[in-house]
């Protein structure tokens, strides 16, 4: 059975059914890649974090968001995420 989207902080979210924590965290990056693979396992990242399929309601742009517990994961994220 699919995922209900929902709505938060200016975009329409789908949940990855790979999240272990399904929450939207404070601190987000919004990668304007749809189809770009993003294994956050592979970050080593300290805190939870969980990844969405985003629509930014603002634009209508595609592309996921990504979430995260901790701002230095954010940072970590941002400095080593390379879209293919």
């Amino acid at each position: 059975m699919a995922t209900q989207s929902f709505t938060s902080d200016g975009y329409t979210l789908y949940p990855s059914p790979r999240n272990v924590h399904r929450v939207v965290f404070e601190f987000q990056v919004f990668v304007p890649h749809p189809y770009a693979l993003i294994d956050l396992p592979s970050y080593g990242l300290a805190g939870r974090h969980s990844l969405f399929s985003a629509c930014r309601t603002a634009d209508g742009k595609m592309g996921q968001l990504v979430t995260f517990e901790q701002d230095a994961d954010r940072q970590r994220f941002e400095d080593r995420f390379v879209p293919d």
